[in-house]
């Protein structure tokens, strides 16, 4: 009969680790797997640390797991459009129970689902009508499998085969289709002869791509948008545009000599559809709006592959929200043209009322002068002067200070740049001032 190792009779067992992790904010079942697998590791190793480091160790773990948990946090890097922080900043829907998703309540029959935020969407665009996807990939994916059903080519510069977030790369999309990309033209320079010459009988769309996150400059060259249009009107191939973003507002009321394509722009230049996102320069939830003509529209919804794209209730109560809220003109007052059009002397003043708060506290905070970045792969030259308040413990490492902070009851998220954590504070809005100064303290109580 083989002899038991007695250090693994020390180990604790699972009842007494419960106990240990009694105040753990997690569901039962969660900590449970947690300290079961965490001891199967253990039983396995080499060498048995003592019960007060296992302990430890299964409560790092847990609170690890608990910090995965969506949650707010305070945005202090200066990126508005943060991809990893949730992209735009919005409102809780207003719908959280039983809605009319799709239930008509004037005659009592069954309704059409996102009817109402589809004409909001149309009239915003300037669009015959509109759809909306669960995610701007999705509806480029819906847009090419409709559209190459018979014809699979798809025409498309060289220069826009671009990259965007995660590392999804357009080409990949489209060729999830079972489209033939027509690529045309070179990274830098696209003319219209190359659209003309490379159409032909199996060419189901023109497609454009906006470019995220990155500007060509210098010798560069590519068609007008209305010259592809008039293009494929005579040789009666849609014309489609990815426009990514979508910002439904002049951006030069807030980024100086910046100009970012609307689709309203996009349509009025003969563009038979567009697609673009609704969690980044809109402000609303994440989803994938199509607008465009009424022909291609119809056509998309009745595609079978739309079912497994539909959004739910709490995506398009959102969604209607923010259309609603630009409808009434109101569209500066979402929390995301707040903060891209936060004014820097009011960003100054808060910033000088949060470094009076943190004076009794070990550290130096200086406030200065500073560039926020839009994101969401929209206007990547520009920047938007702002105000930053930078802090440099006595006493902690930066890196093991940022990590406390993104520890904290309220989670902040800032950057080390210059020898000291810097906070945007273009990105953190006012409300959130007197969080942000207990997050602060608490790193120090």
């Amino acid at each position: 009969m083989a002899k038991t190792n007695p250090k693994l009779r020390a180990i604790p067992g699972v009842d007494t680790l419960l106990e240990a992790v009694a105040d753990c904010p997690l569901p039962r079942p969660l900590v449970v797997n947690t300290i079961r697998a965490e001891l199967a590791a253990i039983r396995k190793a080499e060498n048995i640390p003592d019960a007060d480091a296992i302990t430890e160790t299964i409560q790092q773990r847990l609170d690890d797991l608990a910090l995965s948990r969506l949650q707010p946090v305070i945005n202090g890097t200066g990126v508005v459009v943060h991809t990893n922080l949730g992209r735009a900043p919005i409102a809780p829907p207003t719908n959280t129970g039983y809605t009319n998703l799709e239930i008509d309540l004037a005659t009592g029959r069954r309704g059409k689902r996102a009817a109402y935020v589809e004409q909001c969407l149309a009239e915003l665009c300037g669009a015959e009508a509109a759809m909306v996807t669960n995610n701007c990939a999705a509806a480029l994916v819906l847009i090419v499998r409709q559209l190459t059903a018979t014809k699979k080519e798809v025409v498309i510069s060289r220069g826009e085969l671009v990259q965007i977030g995660g590392g999804f790369r357009i080409p990949d999309i489209l060729e999830t289709s079972d489209a033939v990309l027509r690529e045309i033209g070179t990274t830098n320079r696209t003319n219209l002869e190359d659209y003309i010459k490379a159409i032909g009988a199996d060419t189901g769309l023109l497609l454009k791509v906006h470019r995220c996150n990155f500007f060509m400059d210098g010798f560069v060259a590519s068609p007008l948008r209305r010259e592809l249009a008039a293009l494929a009107r005579k040789k009666r191939v849609p014309f489609v545009e990815d426009l990514g973003s979508g910002v439904l507002l002049p951006t030069e009321d807030w980024a100086e000599g910046h100009h970012e394509t609307t689709p309203r722009e996009v349509l009025k230049a003969g563009t038979d559809l567009v697609c673009f996102s609704g969690d980044k320069m809109l402000g609303g939830p994440q989803a994938g709006i199509i607008a465009g003509k009424t022909k291609h529209i119809a056509a998309l919804k009745k595609h079978p592959f739309f079912r497994a794209l539909r959004c739910d209730k709490l995506i398009l109560t959102a969604l209607q929200d923010a259309a609603e809220t630009y409808l009434r003109a109101e569209g500066e007052s979402l929390p995301l043209n707040q903060a891209l059009q936060a004014d820097p002397a009011t960003l100054k003043r808060r910033a000088n009322k949060l470094a009076k708060a943190l004076v009794a506290l070990p550290l130096q905070s200086t406030v200065r002068e500073g560039a926020s970045q839009v994101g969401g792969g929209a206007l990547p030259q520009a920047t938007l002067p702002s105000i930053t308040l930078d802090l440099v413990p006595d006493d902690i490492a930066l890196k093991e200070f940022a990590t406390r902070l993104r520890r904290a009851a309220l989670p902040v998220i800032g950057v080390i740049q210059s020898q000291s954590f810097r906070l945007d504070l273009r990105t953190v809005f006012p409300e959130q001032d007197k969080a942000l100064t207990q997050s602060i303290q608490t790193i120090f109580q």
